[in-house]
């Protein structure tokens, strides 16, 4: 959760207009795989994936 939190600190902390648009794309895909990791870390937590992998409803 740290991760995320830092990756959201950094995005948050600089101005994207004074950035290069491949460093503001890096930090966003970072941003979004970090996201994606905390998810699947609450899914497995919280048994919301069936055996399958698939969403339970």
């Amino acid at each position: 959760m740290s991760d995320l939190a830092t990756a959201i600190d950094n995005l948050a902390a600089e101005d994207p207009l004074e950035l290069p648009s491949g460093t503001l794309t890096e930090q966003l895909m970072d941003l979004h795989w970090q996201m994606a990791r905390l998810q699947a870390q609450i899914a497995r937590r919280t048994h919301l994936r069936t055996v399958t992998g698939t969403l339970a409803h």
